[in-house]
């Protein structure tokens, strides 16, 4: 259990480094109090411009997959690895862990990002085919609707559902990731979704296929 706990933990604080946060701190802006108010990539693009919202993305994408990629089967130092700790279990609990860590920075005051960026890294390294179907939904909704929220919570949720029915019940560890990160990921979003309801929501018109006239 001691290793567990320590790539668990290793994998959230890796978590914790986010990018806009991070990089902010060197052009002297702390993201969160600027455009939404979000630190993630969304609100990274369209306060600050294309080539910070990328820098940013690198390193959220990177840290999610590198916290499941390269801990589960990392030698820590006077840490034996634990045969009773199945090694696909301890990839997705780093993953969530990194996930978690993006959301909830224990460097910058527990306010991060809502982990769509970090999710995608995460799902690199367990699941990428996941990523597909995934990635075809965002883009869809994308186009049609102009909401990054819906189209992320959208894609959160097909996950799962790919997974049930490419696979069945044939790998349940993963399948529980898959729904516990589609809930935590509508969770995150739950802003996103009481604006949408009161028709306060910005839109990516740039984005959208059938653009409204004005």
């Amino acid at each position: 259990m001691l290793e567990l706990g320590l790539k668990v933990l290793i994998s959230y604080l890796l978590g914790s480094v986010n990018g806009s946060l991070l990089l902010g701190r060197f052009k002297g802006i702390d993201i969160r109090n600027v455009g939404s108010g979000n630190a993630g990539g969304t609100n990274a693009l369209r306060a600050l411009g294309r080539a910070f919202a990328v820098a940013v993305m690198t390193i959220d994408i990177g840290k999610g997959f590198l916290a499941p990629w390269l801990l589960p089967g990392l030698a820590l130092p006077g840490v034996p690895a634990d045969p009773a700790v199945s090694r696909e279990w301890l990839m997705l609990a780093c993953a969530g862990a990194a996930v978690f860590g993006h959301c909830y920075p224990v460097w910058f005051g527990f306010r991060g990002g809502k982990g769509a960026a970090t999710a995608i890294g995460a799902m690199l390294a367990v699941a990428p085919a996941a990523l597909i179907p995934a990635g075809i939904v965002w883009l869809s909704v994308l186009i049609l609707s102009g909401y990054v929220g819906l189209s992320t919570m959208l894609a959160a949720v097909t996950m799962p559902a790919w997974q049930l029915v490419a696979a069945g019940l044939a790998d349940k560890p993963l399948l529980l990731f898959l729904l516990l990160l589609a809930g935590f990921i509508v969770f995150t979003h739950r802003a996103n979704i009481g604006r949408m309801r009161r028709g306060e929501e910005n839109r990516m018109q740039k984005a959208m296929l059938l653009r409204r006239s004005h």
